[in-house]
């Protein structure tokens, strides 16, 4: 089981420190970051793994360390003998309630990734496709997906090995990330540096040099895990006459959860006065990220000293035996980051060019979705546009409906009117009680007769007749003349019948 434990913790504690390189960013001054108490000496329980089936490893191996046959065969048990699967006999005889429990979570997982599968096959539109999930489950290796339903032996291993081989990817995506980050910071000073000026830039350059200085003038720092830095761990810390020191003794002080193993984070809680004399998070020199970064370069050294047998754990009798080796009592100097740079000049040209396709990349896609924008802005003008013709039309018509339209211009004609059979327009009939035009004002009837009198029809002059009389008014007319009723129409003269 101790090897279980120890896959656990060191999955907790570079999660940890990955989790504060991504979430402090590049452009903020990390020699400001000061970390909680809790997170220096020990990251709390709580951390992701980083593992994408984190929740199911840490339950798992919590529910096995609940049995006590188990727990207690599996406390001797060699790691090559986990890895090679000699633990079938043993899971036989867990609890039934354990053995239940298992089964549960075995079931959850495989509806836990048979729900991402869906979600993944509806994110890319495949939702007319059939999903074979036996298939798409192969790629999860640490569960036997052929049988969904009960955890078996083949689960524990295949459980164990996926979390070594991933965890061993992980430090290596750690180590990454770390030179990723230490990069960043140079590229973003170089471009700072370019929108200075030639003072400028001087000035910036001696700050930078100086602050490298500072950061490089601090106290000896210990060999991890030598016997010169433990024993300035027990008289600074556990305050006690370094002419006393004992391994023994010590080892029971610093193993606070008293199993009988220094795990990966009990470990780095050694470094921490050794990590004092290099970092501050008060000075502007000192980066809190590459302070947690010294941290498990000591941890992983110390590791693979004394750790013999691979387990990520260190057990009394590997560390009593680490103590009487030379590297133990007369060590080598220890280097720290300022003396080692995380990054080659290649692989920071590399780093640059990667940067500038991205921005590239970057710059043409934002150029194609302002295209878009634009269209998207052009056509809603055009919505906008006929939108307010419709509305303009419909209140139109609203405005025609509710308008007393004038009658046709013939139903108007009156007296003396021309018909439209003499191939003339009618004259324009002015509405009642509006006043007539200059010139055509009412005539007195003794002036109407005198005008009839003097116009004398043309057609009548070229045929050589004389005038016709016209009965004065109040005259009797000659017989076959007699006058037509007041309310009868006139009928209109047809002087192309003329005899």
């Amino acid at each position: 089981m101790s090897y279980l434990k120890g896959l656990l913790a060191s999955c907790l504690v570079l999660a940890s420190v990955l989790s504060w390189v991504k979430a402090v960013p590049i452009n903020i001054d990390k020699t400001k970051v000061k970390l909680p108490e809790e997170t220096v000496k020990e990251p709390p329980q709580s951390v992701d793994t980083g593992l994408h089936y984190d929740r199911y490893l840490r339950e798992v191996i919590d529910f096995l360390e609940k049995d006590q046959h188990f727990r207690e065969k599996l406390h001797n048990t060699d790691m090559e003998d986990i890895k090679r699967g000699k633990l079938a006999k043993e899971l036989d005889f867990v609890s039934h309630h354990v053995r239940t429990k298992l089964d549960e979570l075995k079931r959850q997982e495989v509806s836990r990734l048979r729900t991402l599968i869906k979600a993944k096959q509806d994110i890319e539109g495949g939702n007319d496709i059939a999903v074979d999930h036996q298939v798409l489950l192969k790629q999860f290796e640490y569960l036997n997906h052929m049988n969904p339903h009960t955890f078996e032996v083949e689960d524990l291993d295949r459980l164990i090995k996926s979390a070594t081989k991933d965890l061993e990817n992980y430090d290596k995506e750690r180590h990454e990330e770390f030179k990723r980050y230490e990069m960043m910071k140079e590229h973003e000073r170089q471009e700072h540096l370019k929108t200075l000026d030639e003072e400028g830039r001087m000035k910036e350059e001696e700050h930078y040099e100086e602050m490298k200085k500072k950061h490089a003038d601090h106290p000896k720092v210990n060999h991890p895990g030598s016997k010169d830095q433990l024993k300035e761990v027990w008289e600074e810390a556990d305050g006690l006459d370094p002419e006393d020191f004992d391994p023994k003794t010590f080892f029971n002080l610093h193993d606070t959860n008293g199993d009988g193993f220094f795990d990966e984070q009990e470990l780095e809680a050694l470094f921490t006065k050794e990590l004092e004399k290099i970092y501050d998070p008060t000075n502007e020199e000192d980066d809190m990220v590459e302070m947690e970064e010294e941290r498990l370069r000591m941890r992983e050294h110390v590791m693979n000293e004394v750790d013999s047998n691979k387990d990520r754990l260190v057990s009394l009798d590997e560390f009593l035996v680490a103590t009487k080796k030379k590297e133990f009592l007369e060590p080598d100097s220890w280097e720290a980051l300022e003396q080692n740079q995380a990054y080659t000049e290649e692989e920071m040209r590399e780093f640059e060019e990667q940067l500038a396709r991205q921005e590239e990349d970057l710059n043409l896609k934002a150029a194609d979705l302002q295209k878009q924008r634009e269209d998207l802005e052009r056509q809603q003008e055009q919505l906008n546009a006929q939108k307010i013709e419709l509305q303009q039309a419909v209140e139109h018509m609203e405005r025609i409906k509710t308008q007393k339209v004038p009658p046709p211009p013939e139903m108007h004609l009156q007296g003396n009117a021309v018909p439209e059979s003499l191939g003339h327009d009618p004259p324009p009939v002015p509405p009642e009680n509006q006043p007539l035009p200059p010139g055509h004002q009412d005539i007195p009837p003794e002036q109407q007769q005198q005008q009839q009198q003097q116009h004398v029809p043309q057609n009548q002059q070229d045929l050589g007749q004389e005038p016709q009389h016209i009965p004065q008014e109040n005259q009797p007319l000659s017989p076959g003349h007699n006058s037509l009723p007041h309310d009868s129409p006139q009928m209109p003269l047809d002087h192309n019948n003329v005899p």
